[in-house]
């Protein structure tokens, strides 16, 4: 089947930008074949200086993905266990989190473990930083106060809720079976493994060259933006197991295709991650299962339609998915809210519909 992407998503983009609900850079391919990308908006709205498809984005979410990759390549190496129960292994004390979540539960949120900000319930990540300064938590310990002593959600295994701090959790089992910070365990066997130059963990306060600055629109009583504010208050200055690491698209690319053609993983994880385990609720047009990091979309009938990873923070939004039917993969960053989860759900629903093959 050929796919031609161009004469439909080039003006709609272009028409994003112009309205100013997309800035980021887009990179769909097929295999070793580029089928559309695009780079949109400012990377610097003070300056005027665009996006470009070499400019680096907070990836927000999507840095859980290579938190993901870490510990498959820890039980790989047979030093960790999806079964392996996590306060006991790194010797928390104090804290409500129940002894029985393992690894497994961490990976596809069903730990039932209390987060920071409870999303799922309309609380805000940034309101976290009211209180506390951002700055102060650099370090993967330092999330802990924010989350140990807090109520479960509900006891293991028993739901499925969307969850951040459980990838704290696996972030330290990194920290204490390899000695090294998470930053520099993932920047050496993954970043380093699959040749990412242009992915790292780069502070809000660094000057780097190639990097966008994340905007959060200021609006209007009916929705109209009226101006924008930067992000550096919003969230840590630095990328953590769970959000925050800078990349391309083309990275994001190269990342998942090294996923599917097994370059980080043995085979049999590389078709367990890549493989729904836990349910996690019915929509109209999908079954949702979590896999461990991935989200997956399944038809009625059970046919897995893609796998995916989304992020958003103020200022910030990032997709990863891919389309098994099609060998297609999607990749979207965004220096924006929402803008790449809107974009991806529009080529989503073309791609879905035929609007996108001919």
């Amino acid at each position: 089947m050929t796919m031609t992407f161009a004469p439909i998503l080039a003006p709609l983009l272009a028409e994003r930008e112009r309205d100013q609900t997309f800035s980021g850079a887009v990179l769909i391919t097929q295999g070793d074949k580029d089928l559309f990308s695009g780079a949109y908006g400012y990377a610097n709205r003070p300056w005027r200086i665009k996006n470009h498809l070499d400019v680096r984005f907070d990836t927000a979410s999507v840095t859980k993905m290579f938190t993901t990759v870490a510990i498959l390549q820890l039980i790989d190496r047979q030093q960790l266990a999806l079964t392996t129960r996590v306060i006991e292994f790194l010797g928390l004390t104090d804290t409500t989190i129940s002894p029985d979540v393992t690894v497994y539960h961490l990976l596809t949120h069903s730990s039932g473990i209390a987060d920071d900000a409870e999303e799922e319930k309309g609380e805000l990540y940034e309101d976290l930083w009211k209180t506390k300064p951002n700055y102060s938590v650099t370090t993967t310990a330092d999330f802990l106060p924010q989350f140990i002593h807090k109520p479960p959600n509900f006891k293991p295994g028993e739901g499925c809720w969307y969850n951040n701090c459980a990838f704290i959790l696996l972030g330290l089992l990194i920290e204490k079976i390899t000695g090294l910070a998470y930053r520099e365990y993932v920047q050496t066997f993954i970043f380093e493994k699959i040749g990412l130059t242009r992915t790292a963990f780069l502070r809000l306060d660094g000057v780097y060259e190639d990097v966008a600055e994340g905007y959060a629109p200021i609006e209007d009583e009916t929705g109209h933006i009226t101006g924008w504010r930067k992000n550096i208050y919003a969230f840590p200055p630095i990328g953590s197991p769970d959000s925050g690491a800078y990349t391309t698209v083309r990275d994001l690319d190269a990342f998942l295709k090294a996923i599917q053609r097994g370059q980080l993983l043995s085979p049999e994880l590389t078709r367990d991650l890549q493989t729904p385990h836990v349910f996690y609720r019915e929509t109209t047009n999908f079954i949702q299962k979590y896999g461990y990091g991935f989200l997956f979309d399944l038809d009625k009938q059970g046919k897995l339609v893609c796998y995916r990873k989304e992020g958003v923070n103020p200022g910030v939004s990032a997709v990863i998915a891919h389309y098994p039917d099609y060998q297609l993969n999607v990749s979207i960053l965004a220096n924006q809210d929402e803008a790449a989860d809107t974009l991806f759900w529009d080529i989503h629903d073309r791609l879905l519909a035929g609007k996108l093959t001919v």
